[in-house]
């Protein structure tokens, strides 16, 4: 069995193996090989399933042709190179082979090919107006009656593969599975070729992306001497419910020499989730998976007639890192909920970050309201603390019933500064920790014990608080009241919804075979939650936070409008954040704090604001206690910043400089609006003076770019941003650190 599956800017080649499974044996754009004849392994794109193109490119020009497929050949690799489409593991049915690889497996080579079906969407996990492309591939292992249902979708245009796994025990017998791969792909390049990259993700530290030789891991062992692959493979884990502490669930290849090709993939898990790297037959192989049982104690049983499906996963593909992060920038936007806020970028103002820290008073919001609104700001949420009315403030393990202290909020109570708000044209937010009940909290006590996380029949305690399991619906009603309250009615209209707890490895209920199923269950009872919340409330804006951005991965980010990035408080540490962070979230949905201060000199107030302009703009600071002369500052900084959104939601990100490094002292982010203007922010913390730095898809059209500083204006006098058409180089120049400008680039100007 021969077949393709694709749109223009994909095209998929399957073969079946001696074995009778069916192999991915080609991955790349359809463009290079559609108009060519059949080269006997596959047929030409289009033939199975529906014409390409028919949904139109709503990417853009996301993509350029990608070339060459999953091997060096466009003809892709053969069969028994290539990895059966699904690996699994299961009690009584394990590995082929001994070691740290999740491929192998026993069931891997019995899943025999039954069938395949595509079709075309509008839609597809709650999207929008988008074209999708799906194929769903039937497998079947005639030992245990299990049937595996491999589901590939892709939106129309956009060089990007969506998989999952969907089990159903058609045996007899029950079957209880121990890991499930989502996506797996071999034939790449050989690990002499290859860089991989890898993104270390910790508290007040996010996205700090490094790379190695991939041989440097998975080791020459001489495969032809010994007849027999290694057994290494680099392997990347996720564990706990913070579902991105240590590394971004997300990971990237290239190609070194050759053509550059890029692969950049995220796994779409709420908890725990691995990927690895090892050679296989002289190539390279790629094993996604959501939570196993060796890593996160994670089995389910399958009743006969039972299902379960995988956590989903993404391939990008590019000629680089940018353009395959170009590819999943659009991907992310066609698989999110849609939402206003994803256009209209509005301004959020936020009491915490340097400023109240977690202690909001009437009095001491009033002023920073008022300031805030002056600033331009669209949005004000009032961050942790309201609800505390101890004098000692010791809320953290009293947390739960989440109503408004009286203490802090005398003369009218919470729901005045809500108005105040309002009145001066903004939209009220509020802080919220929905998942956690403090041990001193009469809701720890009023819900059943059922509702919470359990272990061996205890309810467990962490950092003095007790986790909600939202699979109970005592749990989720106790919410569901709570947002009807703030939302329905106080009329908030924004919810910050933080989560500073980890729980590892989970939760055991009634039913659960395992801590690591019931922490994933839990897990996607909450985003259906959230889902419900914004169903009832669509005009409602949430932002995900996890003491910043340890809950920032796909899963979650495609249900929420924004992501916090950070907690990091130092205006001089956070630009390496900021300027990656587009790789983990697009970049209307990156909440990046700018906290200027009356303390701060001019050129550290530009410095912090600029930081944030290619981003979603999460202001802070004393702005009510600032001169006339500070204030103006922030107000241009937020009219600039009002200038451009519109061209930030639809913009795919560069980096001139390469992605950034955290002790970098030139820094650079950039994006680019398909067939307009482009911007580039550009940070000095150190170094010479003056930096130079290609931008590649602009040098590659040729004729006049006209270079514009639009902040600070202030520096326009002594800093320069300088195009070099014969070079297709930028020139920055900026002569006193901290520095920063935001670029903007016009070809044909």
């Amino acid at each position: 069995m021969v077949f393709d599956w694709g749109h223009p800017a994909l095209d998929v080649g399957f073969a079946t193996a001696a074995d009778g499974t069916l192999r991915l044996v080609r991955l790349g754009s359809a463009g290079d090989v559609v108009d060519q004849p059949s080269r006997g392994l596959v047929k030409p794109a289009g033939e199975v399933g529906n014409p390409a193109g028919e949904v139109g490119n709503p990417a853009g020009d996301v993509v350029a042709p990608f070339g060459d497929a999953v091997g060096a050949a466009g003809d892709g690799v053969n069969p028994e190179v290539a990895l059966p489409l699904v690996e699994l593991t299961a009690l009584g049915h394990g590995s082929g082979w001994s070691g740290p690889r999740f491929t192998g497996t026993a069931f891997g080579t019995r899943l025999a090919y039954q069938g395949h079906h595509s079709d075309s969407a509008n839609h597809v996990a709650g999207a929008g107006d988008v074209g999708w492309e799906r194929l769903t591939v039937e497998l079947h292992d005639p030992a245990t009656g299990l049937t595996a249902f491999v589901e590939l979708s892709s939106p129309t245009g956009v060089a990007a593969l969506r998989s999952r796994v969907r089990l159903r025990n058609d045996g007899r017998d029950p079957l209880v599975v121990q890991s499930v791969s989502s996506l797996l792909l071999g034939g790449l390049p050989s690990p002499d070729a290859l860089d991989v990259h890898r993104a270390r993700n910790d508290w007040l530290a996010e996205c700090r992306w490094y790379s190695e030789p991939l041989r440097d891991t998975v080791a020459d062992i001489s495969v032809d001497a010994h007849q027999h692959d290694s057994r290494a493979a680099l392997g990347l884990t996720g564990r706990g419910s913070w579902s991105s502490d240590g590394h971004l669930p997300m990971g990237a290849l290239t190609e070194r020499g050759g053509d550059g090709r890029a692969w950049v993939w995220q796994v779409e898990s709420p908890t725990g989730w691995r990927w690895d790297l090892g050679e296989r037959a002289h190539g390279t192989y790629l094993a996604l998976n959501g939570p196993t049982d060796a890593e996160h104690q994670w089995r389910v049983r399958l009743a006969p007639g039972e299902e379960f499906t995988t956590v989903p996963t993404v391939l990008a593909l590019g000629r680089g890192l940018d353009e395959a992060f170009g590819a999943l920038t659009a991907y992310r936007r066609a698989a999110r909920r849609p939402h206003p806020d994803h256009e209209g970028l509005p301004v959020v103002f936020n009491d915490y970050m340097n400023t109240l820290m977690g202690d909001p008073t009437t009095e001491k919001l009033l002023p920073l309201i008022d300031a805030a609104a002056d600033a331009g700001a669209e949005y004000f949420c009032v961050d942790s603390g309201w609800y505390d009315d101890s004098v000692d403030g010791g809320w953290w393990d009293g947390v739960g019933e989440w109503l408004p202290s009286p203490r802090r909020f005398p003369g009218g109570g919470i729901r005045a500064v809500l108005d105040r708000i309002r009145e001066r044209g903004m939209v009220p937010g509020l802080w919220l920790e929905p998942e956690v009940v403090g041990v001193r909290s009469p809701v720890a006590a009023e819900l059943p014990p059922e509702a919470f996380f359990q272990r061996d029949g205890v309810r467990l305690s962490e950092q003095g608080r007790h986790h909600l399991d939202l699979r109970h619906p005592a749990a989720r009603a106790h919410l569901d009241k709570t947002v009807d309250r703030i939302v329905g009615d106080w009329g908030v209209g924004y919810l910050k919804l933080d989560y500073n707890i980890v729980v590892d490895p989970g939760t055991c209920a009634p039913g659960d075979l395992a801590p690591g199923a019931g922490l994933l269950g839990h897990a996607h009872a909450y985003l259906d939650w959230l889902s419900g919340v914004l169903d009832r409330y669509p005009g409602l804006v949430i932002e995900n936070c996890a003491s910043g951005g340890m809950r920032m991965d796909g899963a979650t980010l495609a249900v929420s409008q924004l992501q916090s990035t950070s907690d990091q408080q130092d205006p001089l540490r956070y630009p390496p954040i900021a300027a990656s962070a587009p790789t983990a979230v697009p970049p209307e949905q990156g909440a990046v704090w700018a906290y200027p201060q009356p303390d701060f000199d001019d050129d550290l107030i530009t410095f912090t604001l600029g930081g944030a302009l290619l981003g979603r703009i999460h202001l802070s600071g004393h702005l009510d206690r600032m001169t006339e002369r500070q204030l103006a500052l922030v107000r241009e900084a937020v009219d600039t910043y009002k200038t451009i959104r519109g061209d930030l939601a639809h913009a795919l990100p560069f980096w001139p400089l390469g992605l950034p490094g955290w002790t970098d002292e030139w820094l650079a982010l950039g994006l680019r609006v398909p067939g307009g203007a482009s911007y580039v922010s550009v940070w000095r913390r150190g170094g010479a003076a003056e930096v130079r730095f290609p931008i590649q898809h602009l040098a590659g059209r040729g004729g006049p770019v006209r270079a514009e500083i639009l902040h600070p204006s202030a520096a326009r006098a002594e800093s320069a941003a300088v195009w070099d058409r014969a070079g297709g180089e930028l020139r920055v120049s900026l002569p006193r650190t901290p520095g920063v400008l935001l670029i903007r680039l016009t070809p044909g100007a």
